[in-house]
């Protein structure tokens, strides 16, 4: 039964992205083969001459459209769903503040990389690559500040109170030369019953973070491996493996989206390449190969997972408080022990847990 309902939750939640996916690719159709961008572009100008002003007013445009069907899908995925299956006890008011905390946060750190990459479009012909130095180092900064900045605007974080999961943890650490800043718990439960852990930031700045609804169901053995499995994404690099995973694949979908787009505006007589109405043709075309590139990009963080868990074994030399662990996280999750392979492939990041245990039973301790 667990199964089944497992299945059935999974499938809601990936048919919404399907659906977000193609209203996403059916508003950009939209707004560059009718005179919809065209539109919002002549009245945006009768407005303002800055060019700067006008770009941000155009994005802000396209979002205010895109969220007629994107704020009744997020409801429905992340409020609804979630009270379906008994995921959530969160309130409708407390939902909603999340989301504009959320908006407000997301906005903050997008003006300065958008505003970033209209200058660069607007002044220089190697844009693309710019552009991508510019996201790498905005990620590196996202990695260092989110843990003391970001994170708490959403969740309480308190000093971890069990000493004897504070020493296990401590001296994981101190068996991999690994300083941290501290121990915390943060409130996760205001908003579901899932539970997760992580080991986030970088320099001084790293913590190890460990969800209430983790420590509520979970065995302090269980919980140093489920940890564990955080410190190995740490040791064998996989952040900065990412970020650098991240780097190349932005510099090659830049430059080929450049090629497009230069004959792309060519052939439906814009103006140039920053024209605004011209704009949606580029988000089309950067979308098309984020997609193409999105089970290449999961196929590797699958990889890195796998290696994770055995870092994990390893260290902690508990195969069977790991998989137990798993099969908790499983279970409160509602995670699809065995999805269909197609769907696996193209948009988990994460093994199934059934693909995991089995590799953990056959490594040699």
């Amino acid at each position: 039964m667990k199964m089944e309902k497992s299945k059935v939750y999974n499938r809601i939640k990936i048919a919404v992205q399907i659906i977000s996916l193609i209203l996403n690719f059916g508003l950009i159709l939209v707004l560059i083969f009718t005179p919809l961008a065209r539109t919002i572009e002549t009245k945006i100008y009768s407005i303002t001459s800055n060019d700067y002003i006008a770009f941000l007013l155009f994005i802000l445009s396209i979002g205010i459209i895109s969220s007629i069907y994107e704020i009744p899908l997020s409801f429905y995925s992340e409020f609804i769903v979630e009270h379906k299956f008994k995921l959530s006890n969160q309130r409708f008011i407390d939902w909603l503040i999340e989301k504009l905390k959320s908006f407000l946060v997301s906005s903050v750190i997008a003006l300065p990389i958008l505003l970033i990459f209209f200058y660069l479009l607007k002044n220089f012909e190697l844009w693309w690559l710019f552009i991508a130095f510019a996201i790498f180092f905005f990620s590196i900064l996202l990695v260092r500040l989110a843990p003391t900045l970001i994170f708490p605007i959403f969740y309480k974080f308190i000093p971890l109170d069990n000493e004897n999961l504070k020493m296990k943890l401590t001296e994981l650490c101190k068996k991999f030369g690994i300083n941290f800043e501290g121990i915390y718990t943060f409130n996760l439960s205001k908003t579901t019953k899932k539970a997760n852990a992580g080991f986030t930031g970088i320099f001084k700045s790293k913590r190890i973070i460990l969800s209430d609804t983790l420590i509520e169901n979970f065995t302090d053995d269980e919980i140093l491996t489920v940890f564990a499995h955080e410190l190995g994404h740490y040791k064998k690099k996989h952040i900065v493996k990412n970020i650098l995973i991240g780097f190349v694949t932005t510099i090659v979908t830049f430059y080929l989206a450049d090629q497009l787009y230069l004959y792309l505006i060519r052939l439906i007589k814009f103006n140039s390449i920053y024209q605004l109405s011209a704009l949606p043709l580029l988000f089309l075309i950067m979308s098309i190969f984020s997609l193409i590139l999105m089970p290449v990009t999961n196929s590797i963080s699958r990889k890195f997972e796998y290696e994770a868990d055995e870092f994990a074994v390893k260290s902690t030399g508990d195969k069977n408080a790991f998989i137990s662990s798993l099969q908790k996280l499983s279970r409160i999750n509602l995670a699809d022990e065995n999805p269909n392979q197609i769907i696996e492939f193209i948009f988990y990041s994460h093994p199934s847990i059934n693909k995991r245990i089995e590799r953990i039973n056959r490594i040699n301790l």
